[in-house]
């Protein structure tokens, strides 16, 4: 008569990290390997747990299959965090029926994310007839009205704009006097939360959309300058656009409680990525702080 004796063995894998956006459902997580999955599995049994500890089993936001699959639905920061599975399932020896049970568990970072919110930074030139020319000022509010109308209607404002006077001497030319002008294309004018209602779930490709467009509007508005001074002034202006001198740097923000960490998020680099335990962002800018005495214990977190 033989004795069929049960041993237990368990495997554990490396953490692997998922990046879900706000409000949308995550990818299938897949309760084994890709070698494990090409293999014959014998009685297998899945147990997922979430961040908090518990078996997610009949959570009415998680979508968990017979297969082991796991989706979790309209993902929040909260929901960010470790899930792990552990998978059991027997080995039978061919030769003497042994019957073996192995444990392996795995093991996911899911992290919520959001899209970066862009704004533009321009600059462009002018060239005057002297610095100290009252009418220098009075061009650059002028500019500001012209250009805030042109894209009011897509709820963006022009920010943070300045300008300086700089003498210039070009060989073999006289000296010159040229408007240094900044200033920086920005989605979140008055109202802009309003229209991001509408679109809740894709809030930030929204804003994106509409500052791109802006954007656009801007860089057409000073080729047409390039063009009327060529084609229909006869008496050139006084303040006048320095051909090609239009250029733009792309700036990124993030929402309060989201970060971006090129090291430790690689696979999402450009992504708002949810703030960790420890640390917090309060505003818009790209990244998560280190609280100075670690309390905060949850994701996503905008104070210490």
């Amino acid at each position: 008569m033989l004795i069929h004796f049960a041993s237990f063995t368990l495997f554990s894998c490396i953490a692997v990290n998922v990046y879900v956006k706000v409000f949308t459902n995550s990818p299938f997580l897949v309760c084994m390997d890709l070698a494990r999955s090409r293999e014959e599995v014998i009685d297998p049994k899945y147990l997922w747990i979430g961040p908090d500890g518990k078996n997610l089993e009949g959570q009415m936001y998680v979508n968990l299959t017979k297969t082991g699959k796991l989706m979790v639905m309209g993902f929040k920061e909260s929901m960010s965090g470790a899930y792990t599975c552990t998978l059991s399932h027997k080995i039978i020896e061919t030769t003497t029926q042994e019957e073996r049970v192995v444990f392996e568990a795995y093991k996911f970072m899911v992290y919520a994310y959001r899209e970066a919110d862009h704004a533009y930074q321009v600059f462009v030139r002018f060239t005057t007839r002297e610095c100290e020319l009252a009418a220098n000022s009075q061009f650059f509010e002028e500019l500001k009205k012209i250009l805030n109308n042109i894209i009011s209607d897509l709820t963006c404002h022009i920010l943070e704009s300045s300008y300086k006077c700089h003498s210039i001497k070009r060989p073999k030319q006289g000296l010159l006097h040229e408007l240094f002008v900044s200033f920086q294309v920005n989605p979140f004018a008055p109202g802009w939360e309003e229209v991001c209602h509408q679109v809740p779930y894709d809030c930030e490709d929204a804003t994106n959309m509409r500052v791109q467009e802006a954007r656009e509007r801007i860089g057409e508005f000073f080729n047409k300058q390039t063009y009327a001074l060529k084609h229909e002034f006869q008496t050139v202006p006084t303040i006048h656009y320095v051909d090609n001198s239009f250029s733009v740097t792309h700036i990124d923000s993030c929402r309060p409680g989201f970060g971006k960490n090129d090291i430790t998020h690689k696979n999402c680099a450009s992504c708002c990525v949810v703030c960790e335990p420890g640390t917090y962002s309060p505003n818009n800018e790209v990244t998560c702080q280190i609280c100075t005495r670690p309390r905060v214990k949850k994701y996503g977190a905008t104070s210490c």
